[in-house]
Parts: structure tokens; C-alpha cells; sequence
């Protein structure tokens, strides 16, 4: 079974095609993984079993047919619950919703289904998806599949341990802080952060809105970048419905020359240092690309200091009255609030002359980046300043989600592959990020990563 449920998404897809399983052989093995392993984890908060299995024999019969899908025709997937998913209870971790069933799936979702995907369940998030640590009132917290003790981080926090324990080959998340890319790190998945206006967001909840909206993408997270190359096309381009999506090209990784690529790097973003063994990881890989005919230097904007301080005082200008807004949306009273989404409340408002300053120099902060990123093709960095604490940790040392803000805030694509293990046997992601609309070079320089250094290693689960 384990040939199954470690394949890659590409590799099942492959075989699917081929005749070599059938998609209900695939799904079956993948449900009972998640049987096996979500006692411990609790991961997967929503299993949609008798769903996913009809429509794996529907995608068998489709293929005897000659009918294929799509390139992921019937290969099984798990979607952050924070995606909304037409007849699937759809939460966001907050109590108010437990019981709402859409019905229309989130654009992305739709995108994966119309592909071939098959939608097995609905995986853990901190309530409204606002924190670094998976865990909330309905459902509960997630555990990381390296070490239960620990946290899978957040918010895409059970994707990435479902992910990690061989339940699910493909995920779907949302990256607002860092929420794709820091579970990848924690969990010793693959995830990526595509380039703002690039994926829609409609059918997220709760929605992306607000001056700083483009801080907030979907993208896909997996085992190996081959299947983030694979899913992103497929998730990618205008819906008609999200109204800061661009149609822009999206280039083929497997095209681009990694000889002669231009690579900067730092370990410490000036904000909060990173631990020896995650610095000790980043410069192993940065000698591993220049080894391999890359160029590489150390250096990065010094604009970088200021990031938490600038997306954190973005985010939270208006203090409590997003999420009270949020809480009434979803029909959950101030009494049923998770203690993360308390502290999230407890921030003060500022004022509207702060904020405009506060906006000018984030305007001054992308300025000063592109600038840097003329002489560079890559920046290689930490994820995040540690491996995966143990639980309930991430309110004393919020700040190491600093390294993944400052993407979020430049709109930039960043990519999380594993590339080391600490001396606790957790895994170790470093930060692969390239200009605007170039994941495919992101993505390449990943991949060589992966491909060198250590990449996806199993759990002893």
C-alpha cells in the first residue's frame, strides 16, 4: 500500500491513465491511511467516504470509456476547510458555521474537480484560518506527524500533516502570513505561494477584502514540486469573479536554464534570527546551487527589518472590527471565539494617518525590494526562524512568520521545499522566491533543491 499512498499526485495520475491501479484502488488506499493515522493527527476533520468512492468507480468507468477528465483524472485530493465545497460542510474552524454546506465550490476547487481530482474531505485551520497554529472550537487541534507534540503550524496546518503521513497526495491552500509555505517547512511538505492576481479566491472564507487584500493567495501544496508544477496551470487564470486576478503567462519550470541564474540569500532578516541548524540548512543549499553553476550572494534589502511590523499594522489597522464583521458573517456569538482569534481581537485600531503612513512605506518597502531584484534572479531564505515548536508556542514567537510575510507583502511566488532534518529528525524547508509572475523559476530552483538535498522524507508514523 505504501506504493499508493507515497506516490506523487503526477505519478497516480500516470498510473491511472495507464491501467496500471484503478482511481478506486488509489482512493481506497488513501482512505485507509487517513483511518490509520488521523487518530493522532486529527487532520482530516470531514471525510467524505461514500462520495469519494462512487466517484472513483464514475472516473474507472469514464476512462474504460476513453473519457479522461483531465490531467488529474481520478486522483484523490483533501482541501483546506477554509474552501468552500458544494454539498461538504465547509467551517472555517469557527462554531457558527458547523453546520453550512455550500452549494458551489470555491473557484480553485472547482478548477481541481474539473480536472479529474476527487474531493476525499476537508482538512484542520485555526478559526477563520488567523493564526500560525492549527487548532479551534469545532474541531480541535492537529498534530504534526514528525512528533504529536508538536505543531503542523498554520493556518494550512492539517493540509500539510495529512500530506506528511501519506493521506492525501494533493492539498489546497491559502497563504496570507505564510499559511501554505511555513506548514510546508514544519511538516517537510512542498507548497508554494503564487504571485498575487494570479489564482482566484473567490469562495474562501473568509473572503480576501480590504486595502491589503493581495497579501492573501490560494496555491497548492503537495510531496514534491513536480505536483505543484502539475496543479498550478490548472488553478491559475481569471474567474470572472475575483477582481484582482490578471491573465498573465504562467512559464514552464522544466524550460528554464538554471546555469548562470543570479541568487541572493540571507539567513537573518533582520527581525528575529533564525536557529544554527534552519541557517546551517540554507547555507548547505546555497553552496549545493552554487556547486551546480548558479551565482550566489549573500545579501538582502534592508527594508526587510521592518516587515512584520509593517504587514502586521497593515493587517490589523481597523483592531477588532474585521473579525467582528467575520463572527457576524459566519454566525458565530463573541462567546464562541477560539483563544487564537482572541488575541487576533485584542490588537488596538489605529488611525487613519497612521495607517495612510504605514501603506506609504509598505509602498516604499516594494519600491526598495524591486530595486534589489534587479541584479537577482532568486532569493533563497529560512521559512521561518525555527523548526516546528511544540504546541502552543507560536504566541510567544509569532515574529518567526517574518521570513514568509515578506512575500506576502511584495506579492511575490515563494516556495517551501525540505531540504534538511534537525537533530530532532524534523524537517527543514528553505524558501526558494523569485519576481512577480515567475514561479516557473521559483519553482526550478526548488525542484534542483529537492532533487540535491534532502526533499520529502517519511514520517515515522
Amino acid at each position: 500500500m505504501d506504493d499508493l499512498i507515497y506516490a506523487s499526485a503526477s505519478e497516480l495520475a500516470q498510473a491511472i491513465l495507464a491501467k496500471r491501479v484503478s482511481s478506486e484502488e488509489v482512493v481506497k488506499a488513501h482512505l485507509k491511511r487517513i483511518h490509520d493515522v488521523n487518530p493522532r493527527l486529527n487532520a482530516v476533520v470531514c471525510l467524505g467516504e461514500e462520495q469519494a468512492l462512487k466517484q472513483a468507480q464514475a472516473a474507472d468507468q469514464a476512462l474504460a470509456r476513453g473519457a479522461i477528465k483531465g490531467p488529474l483524472h481520478g486522483v484523490p485530493m483533501t482541501v483546506k476547510d477554509s474552501f468552500e465545497t458544494a454539498g461538504v460542510v465547509s467551517t472555517s474552524g469557527t462554531r457558527g458555521r458547523v453546520d453550512y454546506v455550500p452549494t458551489e465550490d470555491a473557484t480553485a476547487v472547482a478548477r481541481l474537480r474539473a480536472a479529474g481530482a476527487i474531493l476525499m474531505g476537508k482538512t484542520n485551520l485555526p478559526e477563520f484560518t488567523w493564526w500560525g497554529e492549527t487548532d479551534n472550537l469545532v474541531y480541535g487541534r492537529s498534530n504534526n506527524p514528525y512528533d504529536v507534540s508538536r505543531t503542523p503550524g498554520g493556518s494550512s496546518g492539517g493540509a500539510a500533516a495529512i500530506l506528511a503521513a501519506g493521506g492525501s497526495p494533493l492539498e489546497l491552500g491559502s497563504d496570507t502570513y505564510g499559511s501554505i509555505r511555513q506548514p510546508s517547512h514544519f511538516c517537510g511538505t512542498a507548497g508554494i505561494k503564487p504571485t498575487s492576481g494570479r489564482v482566484p479566491r473567490t469562495g474562501l472564507f473568509p473572503p480576501a477584502t480590504g486595502p491589503v487584500d493581495w497579501i492573501e493567495q490560494v496555491g497548492p501544496m503537495a510531496r514534491t514540486v513536480d505536483d505543484l508544477v502539475l496543479t498550478l496551470p490548472i488553478l491559475s487564470g481569471v474567474d470572472g469573479r475575483d477582481p484582482d486576478i490578471i491573465s498573465m503567462p504562467l512559464g514552464d519550470p522544466r524550460t528554464v536554464r538554471l546555469k548562470g541564474l543570479r541568487t541572493a540569500f540571507f539567513t537573518d532578516n533582520g527581525v528575529v534570527a533564525a536557529e544554527a541548524q534552519v541557517v546551517e540548512t540554507v547555507e548547505k543549499t546555497v553552496r549545493f546551487l552554487e556547486d551546480s553553476g548558479l551565482t550566489v550572494e549573500e545579501g538582502r534589502p534592508s527594508c526587510f527589518t521592518r516587515v512584520y511590523d509593517l504587514l502586521a499594522g497593515l493587517w490589523g489597522a481597523d483592531g477588532d472590527a474585521t473579525p467582528r464583521a467575520m463572527l457576524k458573517l459566519a454566525g458565530t456569538s463573541l462567546e464562541d471565539v477560539s483563544p487564537s482569534l482572541r488575541i487576533v481581537m485584542s490588537f488596538p485600531p489605529i488611525s487613519t494617518a497612521d495607517f495612510f503612513a504605514l501603506y506609504a512605506e509598505a509602498v516604499r518597502f516594494r519600491q526598495e525590494s524591486l530595486a534589489f531584484m534587479q541584479k537577482y534572479d532568486v532569493i533563497v531564505s529560512p521559512p521561518c526562524a525555527c523548526v516546528a515548536p511544540t504546541h502552543g508556542k507560536i504566541a510567544e514567537i509569532n515574529n518567526i512568520l517574518s521570513y514568509t510575510m515578506i512575500f506576502n507583502l511584495l506579492g511575490w511566488p515563494a516556495v517551501v521545499v525540505r531540504a534538511g532534518t534537525s537533530s530532532e529528525g524534523l524537517p527543514i524547508g528553505v524558501q526558494v522566491a523569485a519576481r512577480a509572475w515567475r514561479e516557473d523559476v521559483a519553482l526550478a530552483v526548488a525542484k534542483h533543491i529537492e532533487s540535491g538535498m534532502c526533499g520529502f522524507r517519511r514520517p515515522p508514523l
